[in-house]
C-alpha cells in the first residue's frame, strides 16, 4: 500500500493518490500493472486479481481515483483529467510503462491514457466497457438527488446473481449487499464532491471511444459481460470494430456474468488477465 503525491489532473494541485499494491512492496525491476475502478468503486474491487499479480512477478498499483475512498484531491470531472492523473502516478514513481486495467469508467480512463501516451503502456485490458458508454437520464438524476435510489438501482443492472459459487471474498458471498455497502462507503467518503453524480457525467460525456482506440499501439483485450446491463457486450462493438481498424487484433472474452465480472466472476476475470498479460507487446 502507497500514497503518492499527484495531481488530481491538469491545473489542479497534487494530492495523495493511494494505491493498493496487493501485500507486496513495489519493486521497479518487476513490469507494473494499474488497476483502474469504475464510478462509485474503489480499488478493493480487484482484489482477487490485485493480488495474485502481486504475488506472481507484477508490481499492482489498485488505484482509488482522486476524491474517492483513500485518495485526496477533487474527483475527476472527466475522463481526460483521470487519465491525467494515471500518467502523473507512473512519473511519481518512475514507471516507464505500465499494462492498464479498467472497468467501466475506469476501461475508459486507461483507454484515453494508451492513446495520449502509447509508448507508456504495453497493454489494454477495459472490462465492463462501451463506447459510448451512454447514462440514463432518471439514472444521472436519481445518482444527483436520490443515490440510495441510484445504487439500488446499478446492483441490479450490474449483478446476474446474488452468491455465485465462488466469488471474489469466498463462496456464497453476498454480491448485492457487498456491492452496496462499498458504493455508500465511497459516496461518503468525499463530503464535497457527489463523486456517483460527476462519475456518470464524465462516462456519458466521454465520446472519443473509437479515436482513441485508433491511436493505441500495444494488445488490447475486452473482458465482456453476456448478461452486464449497464453496458451489454453488444455497446462494445464500435471498440472492437475501431481496434480492428487499427491492426491491433484485439482479444475479447465473453463471460457468463453481469457489469460487476470482477467479484461475479472473479476466476474467470482473473484466467483472461493472466493469459493476456503474459503476452509481451
Amino acid at each position: 500500500m502507497m500514497n503518492t503525491e499527484v495531481p488530481a489532473g491538469p491545473g489542479l494541485p497534487p494530492h495523495p493518490l493511494y494505491a493498493y499494491t496487493g501485500g507486496k512492496p513495489f519493486n521497479p525491476t518487476q513490469p507494473t500493472v494499474v488497476f483502474i475502478h469504475g464510478v462509485l468503486n474503489d480499488h478493493s474491487v480487484w482484489i482477487l486479481q490485485s493480488r495474485y499479480l502481486a504475488h506472481h512477478g507484477w508490481n499492482v498499483l489498485a488505484i482509488d481515483l482522486a476524491g474517492h475512498g483513500r485518495s485526496g484531491g477533487r474527483c475527476p470531472r472527466s475522463v481526460v483529467e483521470a487519465s491525467a492523473t494515471v500518467l502523473a502516478l507512473l512519473d511519481a514513481l518512475g514507471v516507464a510503462r505500465a499494462a492498464l486495467v479498467g472497468h467501466s469508467f475506469g476501461s475508459l480512463i486507461a483507454l484515453h491514457t494508451a492513446a495520449q501516451a502509447p509508448g507508456r503502456v504495453s497493454h489494454l485490458a477495459m472490462v465492463g466497457t462501451a463506447a459510448p458508454m451512454r447514462v440514463s437520464p432518471a439514472l444521472l438524476d436519481a445518482a444527483l438527488n436520490q443515490p440510495d435510489k441510484a445504487i439500488a438501482m446499478v446492483n441490479t443492472f450490474s449483478h446476474s446473481t446474488l452468491a455465485p459459487p465462488p466469488s471474489a471474498l469466498g463462496p456464497g458471498t453476498w454480491l448485492y449487499g457487498g456491492s452496496a455497502a462499498l458504493m455508500r462507503r465511497v459516496l461518503a467518503s468525499n463530503t464535497t464532491d457527489n463523486v456517483f453524480h460527476t462519475g456518470f457525467v464524465a462516462c456519458d460525456a466521454y465520446a472519443d471511444g473509437e479515436p482513441d482506440m485508433a491511436r493505441v499501439q500495444c494488445p488490447v483485450l475486452l473482458v465482456l459481460g453476456e448478461r452486464d446491463q449497464m453496458t451489454p457486450p453488444k455497446a462494445a462493438q464500435s471498440l472492437v470494430k475501431a481496434a480492428k481498424a487499427a491492426g491491433l487484433d484485439p482479444k475479447v472474452v465473453t463471460l457468463p456474468a453481469g457489469h460487476s465480472l470482477m467479484t461475479e466472476d472473479p476466476e474467470g476475470t482473473l484466467s483472461a488477465l493472466k493469459g493476456f498479460l503474459a503476452v509481451a507487446p
